[in-house]
């Protein structure tokens, strides 16, 4: 009965399925139909649109634009993202704190801030300093939008045409950008920041107010900032009594005031001074007659003594200052007096010691950059080199700049492995191949020196023995396997080496331990103050003592407790290694007579970079050697240049003091020590006279009232260099193992530190 009606209802299902299905087909075919007709109307309109020969060449071109247009515009715009991150809604506010830095006698020795730039309004400040300025440096300055495309164009041809660089490319507000927010860099990171935040500066400021903190910000040479203070210093007068040929020279600064500065080179800041009197002439500013005078009558600079200056120091010491104001440790106060523990003595000899070293061996070794950083062994800076010429690049090597230390991180290593309790100077340790994956360091002159103490290890700078050492300080942990292991191992020397003072981040790689990681001079100066001073975390500082300005007190360093960071006996044994790579190791251009002096040369991969950081019971010193293009030096290792500038600066800086001892060493024969720094091998090289530097504490503490006045000085000759101990050569007698020579190189692609 039922199977009639079940036949029934699968009928009807199948003809509804049928039904369905010529639906779907009519629709999509009428649709078809109707969508062709659409489609034959549209190319029936677009018809009109079409294009042959240069019209259809001139669309293409034109729609390939548009899209790489938009294209690079949102390329461009994450590229600016980085340099609007430099700026925010109080960036002309954060400028305002006035600092006046006075030496650790009290002396007056360099201001920072706005407020010794602007003692002048824009329209106190002669019309001839403005256009000769603007002639010379941005003739266009009025018309374009802080970018000068027009202008960069002219002084390329321009300059090409004359042979040397007489017309500015950037725009002023592209140089003011820079002054403000950025370094003298040489990358693309730093030109692109520099085009969007002048685009930035000519949206937030107007022309006058661009004008007018690039005459107050700009360096002019001679430790100067801004036109008002460099009038005063090269000529003697307000910048208000200046003359024509006076405003052609100041004009002639902007651009390189350590190459046209008159109390350099005076031929030079006059010839650069002639180039900006026809600028304004061509600009239509003055007339060829106007400027006969001035051609006829050359500007002459004051005569002044030399100043020792520390423009790198007080750059350091002025971002140091504005972070604490920032922290609010100054509250409201922003005009302030720091007391820093500057000693322009020291200051001085390390300039000179720097730039003759780059006189003297830059060609030979194909090295053109320097830093060094001096310090107390509690932190206190006392002298910092951030360049060659802080004229030509006020970029501070010495802080900002990142490099690989090479072997001079090592001692980061041995006091990770004496601080886990498996290791002391005399543990032998087996200088034998060691891998780590398909990683196999190697020694310089690929040779192994098989058994030995660790003091040893650490004296001939040796590659393996710090892996191993890794490898050990894990397997301490309980960890199993030699590459993890090893990897806990650098964590534990990661650790340790920031908790010693190292600020930047460490990448954690198998060539960690001999040296691949960057650091800078500051921090590596920083780190092995602890070993001089017993083991305490040494910050680097240069505010001893911050007033305000009605005088008072309101902050003091030693207000702040440092935290002990390596024990006694740890900085003990270090100290004694670190002394033998000076005696009898990598390091021994660096010794002074009747001191104890340890420390650790490196160089890393392809000679790129020489180090020497070292110290004694009184100063710790970092000192680097390198190119700013990481192009590699010829051949200069850690033990060359950078020990001997260690040593020519450290000779000075210790005469006239009481000598400390190192902890755990014990100190030479005390009155040959005293005699041979209290009787300077050149007298010339000190600029204390006849007064002990210990007399001038006692002076200093006076509220300034003495000064020390600097002795005239022959012309010190050059001294001959010390051998430079070769790969191969034998130690000092005490070692009977092969002494190998500091540094790296590259074996087979693999790295090899010294």
């Amino acid at each position: 009965m039922r199977l009639p009606n079940v036949s029934r209802l699968l009928t009807r299902i199948k003809h509804a399925s049928l039904a369905f299905d010529a639906w779907v087909n009519a629709g999509l075919y009428d649709s078809g139909v109707s969508g062709g007709a659409v489609y034959g109307r549209f190319q029936e309109r677009m018809k009109v649109f079409a294009f042959r020969g240069w019209k259809r060449v001139a669309l293409d071109l034109t729609s390939e634009g548009v899209t790489l247009g938009t294209g690079a515009a949102i390329l461009m715009l994450a590229l600016a993202q980085p340099a609007f991150n430099l700026t925010s809604d109080n960036w002309l506010k954060a400028q305002d704190l006035a600092v006046t830095f006075l030496d650790r006698y009290g002396t007056e020795v360099g201001r920072r801030g706005i407020k010794h730039d602007d003692s002048l309004k824009l329209d106190e400040f002669p019309d001839i300093m403005i256009k000769a300025l603007v002639s010379t440096e941005d003739r266009r300055f009025y018309e374009h939008w802080g970018i000068d495309p027009i202008g960069t164009l002219r002084a390329l041809v321009n300059n090409s045409r004359g042979g040397g660089s007489t017309q500015g490319g950037s725009s002023i507000t592209q140089q003011l950008a820079k002054n403000l927010f950025l370094t003298n860099e040489r990358s693309l990171e730093r030109k692109v920041n520099e085009a969007f935040l002048a685009l930035w500066l000519e949206s937030h400021l107007t022309k006058n107010e661009i004008l007018k903190l690039y005459l107050d910000r700009a360096y002019m040479g001679g430790g100067t900032f801004g036109a008002v203070a460099a009038a005063d210093y090269y000529f003697g007068k307000p910048l208000k009594d200046i003359s024509l040929a006076e405003a052609a020279m100041l004009a002639g600064l902007f651009k390189a005031p350590s190459k046209y500065a008159p109390s350099v080179n005076l031929p030079a800041a006059r010839a650069r001074a002639v180039d900006v009197l026809h600028n304004m002439v061509e600009a239509g500013f003055v007339t060829e007659g106007q400027i006969q005078t001035a051609l006829r009558n050359p500007a002459t600079p004051v005569t002044r003594t030399r100043d020792i200056t520390a423009d790198y120091y007080l750059d350091w010491a002025f971002g140091e200052i504005k972070a604490m104001a920032d922290a609010g440790k100054f509250k409201t106060d922003r005009v302030l007096t720091v007391k820093t523990p500057l000693d322009l003595g020291i200051q001085k000899r390390a300039d000179q010691v720097v730039a003759d070293i780059l006189r003297k061996s830059g060609e030979a070794y194909d090295v053109d950059e320097a830093a060094m950083v001096i310090l107390d062994p509690d932190g206190a800076l006392r002298a910092m080199v951030g360049g060659a010429d802080y004229g030509e690049s006020q970029f501070n090597r010495a802080t900002d700049a990142l490099r690989q230390p090479g072997s001079s991180f090592k001692p980061y290593v041995y006091a990770a492995a004496l601080n886990s309790g498996l290791f002391r100077p005399d543990t032998v340790v087996v200088d034998s191949p060691v891998c780590l994956g398909n990683w196999c360091p190697q020694n310089y002159g690929r040779s192994y020196s098989g058994r030995q103490p660790m003091w040893l290890a650490v004296a001939k700078s040796i590659n393996t023995i710090p892996i191993k050492v890794s490898i050990a300080i894990g397997k301490g942990l309980g960890i199993k396997g030699d590459f993890q292991a090893a990897k806990a191992g650098r964590a534990k020397i990661i650790d340790t080496a920031h908790r010693m003072g190292i600020t930047t981040p460490l990448v954690d790689s198998v060539s960690l331990p001999i040296g691949s990681a960057e650091v800078t001079v500051i921090d590596q100066a920083a780190a092995y103050a602890v070993f001089a001073n017993g083991g305490r975390k040494a910050k680097p500082y240069a505010a001893s003592e911050v007033k305000n300005s009605s005088g008072e007190v309101i902050y003091r360093h030693d207000d702040e407790k440092p935290e002990q960071v390596l024990s006694t006996q740890v900085v003990a044994d270090m100290n004694y290694m670190l002394n033998k790579v000076v005696e009898e190791g990598t390091g021994r251009r660096a010794q002074l007579e009747g001191m104890k002096v340890a420390g650790k040369s490196g160089t890393t991969n392809a000679y790129r970079d020489a180090w020497f950081v070292g110290y004694t019971g009184n100063y710790v010193a970092a000192v680097w050697f390198g190119n700013d293009d990481h192009t590699s030096t010829n051949k200069m290792t850690g033990g060359s240049l950078p020990a001997t500038a260690w040593h020519d600066v450290l000779e000075v800086a210790h005469q006239g003091i009481e000598l400390k001892p190192l902890p755990g060493l014990k100190a030479p024969n005390a009155a040959a020590a005293q005699a041979a720094a209290s009787t300077p091998t050149d007298p010339a090289a000190t600029s204390y006279g006849k007064l002990s530097r210990r007399s001038f504490e006692v002076i200093g503490g006076l509220n300034g009232l003495f000064r020390t006045v600097e002795r005239a000085r022959p012309e010190a000759g050059e001294a001959k260099p010390a051998s430079e101990p070769r790969p191969g050569a034998s130690l000092a007698p005490a070692v009977t193992t092969r002494d190998v020579a500091e540094g790296t190189r590259s074996v087979g692609g693999r790295l090899e530190t010294r």
